[in-house]
C-alpha cells in the first residue's frame, strides 16, 4: 500500500534520493512495518519507470543507515527500529528567542573597538605567496597531526624573532603555539590545583577573570597605582601566580616602570612556586620611543611566562598565539598535556614561518606602526577639538587603545544606550573593572581603539560621540 504512493519528480536531481528520503519518513512514521518485505528492485523501478541502479542506490543507502536488512536471496526487509520519545512539542520555534543570534550585517555602523584590527594595509598577496610555498614544502606535515606545542621549525621562528623583538630568552622547545592566549593560559591553569590564588590587574581582562574563576581557580583582583599592579597587595593576597600586561598595561594603558618590574620579580622568587605570566599582547606598537624591553628579558630566576600573539600585527582571524614556559613549568605542562591536538590551524603556522623568515613580516609591522601613530594622532587631534577642556586623554604613546575621560552628567547606561541609537560601538571603563566597580560623578572613562576605523570616518565618528555625550 505505502508503495503505492510514491512520487517521483522526474525533472528533479538524484531520483535514488527520492526513494531514499520517502522510505525512511515511511519507516520512521510507521507506515512500514518491522520485518516487512520490501519490493524486489526491479519490481518497483519497473513500477516507478526508472533505472534499477536508481533502486539499489536508494536501498543501500537505507541499508547502510540501519533503517532496513537485507535476507540473501530473499530481500529486503525494515528494520525493527525504537521509535523516538518526543517530549517537546515538534511546531515549536527550534531555538528560544533569548538564544537567538543576529547575523544580519551592523550597516551604517562605526567603531572604536579596541579588539579589531586594520585589515586595509594587509599583505594578501605576499601572505599567498608564503602559503603556497608552504603548501609546496610540507605535503607530508600536512597530511600528519602536529607535535602537540605547534611544529618545531615554527617555534624556532618565533623564539628567533621575540628574541629580537623583545629581547626573550628562550629554546624552541619552551614555546607553546595556540589559537588564543585565553584557551593557553586555560590549559596552563588546569594544571594548578583548587584553589589555588592568581592575582589579576583591576582594571583587567573581564575574559581572563571569567575564565579563571571556572576552572577553580581563587582569582583575586589587584587595584593598580600610579606604576601598576600593587605589589603590597599582590603580598597581601597570597597569590602564587600574578597575571600582569607590563608593556602596555590592559585598558590603562600605562607602562610598568622599571622599578616596579625588578619590585615584581624580586616578589616572585620570595617564596617557591611563584610565578609572572606576562601578557605582551600588542607590544609591536610605540610611537615616538623605542619598543620596551619584556619583563621576561629581565627574569634572571625563570619565574616568567611569557605569552603574545600575532592577533594584533596579523589578523585575530588567524588564531595564533604562543607561550613561553620556564623549563620546569613545561616538564609538568608536557606530561599533562602530550595529547592535546595542536588548535591552530598547520597550514597558517607554516605560513607564518616563511612570512617571517622572508622579512615581510617586519616591513609590516613597521609600516602599520607607522600607520596607527599617523590614525591615532588624527582621531586625538579631532576628540580635542570636539571636546576641548571637557575631555582628558591619557596620552601614552603605545598599542592600539587608549583611555579618554569625558565630562559629562549621563550615566554609563545611558551612554550604551545612546551609542546604540547612533550606531557607534564603545567600550566603557566600567566594562573592565573586575570588582569595585565605583564611577566618577559627571565623568565617562572610554577604552578608544583606533585600528578599525578608518581615517576619513573619524570626523564623523567623532560627531557620534559628541552627541552622546551632550
Amino acid at each position: 500500500m505505502f508503495f503505492s504512493t510514491l512520487e517521483i519528480n522526474r525533472k528533479g536531481k538524484y531520483l535514488y534520493k527520492q526513494i531514499y528520503k520517502q522510505v525512511k519518513e515511511g519507516i520512521l512514521a510507521g507506515c512500514l512495518q518491522s520485518n516487512e518485505k520490501l519490493p524486489s528492485k526491479r519490481k518497483l523501478a519497473s513500477k516507478l519507470d526508472i533505472s534499477v541502479n536508481s533502486v539499489t542506490n536508494a536501498y543501500e543507502q537505507l541499508l547502510a543507515e540501519g533503517y532496513i536488512y537485507a535476507v540473501e536471496r530473499k530481500g529486503y526487509y525494515v528494520e525493527n527500529i525504537t521509535e523516538f520519545i518526543v517530549k517537546e512539542d515538534r511546531n515549536k520555534n527550534s531555538i528560544p528567542d533569548d538564544l537567538k543570534e543576529e547575523t544580519h550585517a551592523k550597516e551604517g555602523w562605526l567603531s572604536f573597538s579596541h579588539m579589531t584590527s586594520d585589515i586595509s594595509l594587509f599583505p594578501f598577496k605576499e601572505w599567498m605567496k608564503h602559503q603556497e610555498k608552504a603548501i609546496k614544502n610540507h605535503k607530508v606535515e600536512l597530511t600528519e597531526i602536529p607535535h602537540a606545542q605547534g611544529p618545531y621549525v615554527v617555534r624556532e621562528t618565533i623564539a628567533h624573532l621575540i628574541k629580537l623583538s623583545r629581547g626573550i630568552h628562550c629554546e624552541p622547545e619552551q614555546i607553546v603555539i595556540g589559537s588564543g592566549t585565553q584557551s593557553l593560559i586555560r590549559n596552563l591553569m588546569s594544571l594548578q590545583r583548587t584553589g589555588t590564588v592568581i592575582a589579576l590587574e583591576n582594571p583587567g581582562y573581564p575574559r581572563f577573570y571569567t575564565m579563571l574563576k571556572k576552572t577553580g581557580l581563587n582569582v583575586r583582583p589587584i587595584q593598580l597605582d600610579e606604576d601598576g599592579i600593587d605589589i603590597a597587595k599582590i603580598e597581601e593576597s597570597e597569590a602564587q601566580f600574578v597575571l600582569v600586561t607590563p608593556s602596555h598595561q590592559f585598558p590603562t594603558g600605562k607602562i610598568m616602570p622599571i622599578s616596579r618590574r625588578i619590585e615584581l620579580l624580586n616578589w616572585s622568587v620570595k617564596s617557591d612556586h611563584r610565578y609572572i605570566i606576562e601578557d605582551d599582547y600588542d607590544s609591536e606598537f610605540k610611537y615616538e620611543t623605542d619598543n620596551i624591553p619584556s619583563l621576561q628579558s629581565l627574569d634572571r630566576n625563570k619565574r616568567v611566562i611569557y605569552t603574545g600573539t600575532f592577533s594584533k600585527t596579523l589578523l585575530p582571524s588567524f588564531r595564533i598565539s604562543y607561550m613561553v614556559l620556564p623549563p620546569e613549568m613545561l616538564r609538568t605542562y608536557r606530561n599533562h598535556w602530550s595529547d592535546l591536538i595542536q588548535e591552530s590551524n598547520t597550514l597558517g603556522l607554516y605560513t607564518l614561518h616563511y612570512f617571517i623568515n622572508s622579512g615581510d613580516y617586519s616591513r609590516y609591522v613597521k609600516r602599520m606602526n607607522h600607520h596607527y601613530e599617523m590614525k591615532r594622532k588624527l582621531l586625538i587631534k579631532h576628540l580635542r577639538a570636539q571636546f576641548g577642556a571637557n575631555l582628558y586623554i591619557e596620552d601614552i604613546p603605545a598599542g592600539l587603545h587608549f583611555i579618554a575621560s569625558f565630562r559629562t552628567t549621563r550615566s554609563y547606561e545611558e551612554i550604551a544606550g545612546r551609542a546604540k541609537q547612533e550606531k557607534l560601538e564603545i567600550y566603557s571603563m566600567e566594562r573592565f573593572m573586575l570588582r569595585n566597580k565605583e564611577t566618577m560623578k559627571n565623568r565617562i572613562d572610554l577604552v578608544i581603539g583606533f585600528a578599525h576605523i578608518k581615517e576619513e570616518k573619524i570626523p564623523e565618528a567623532v560627531e557620534r560621540l559628541r552627541r552622546i555625550m551632550s
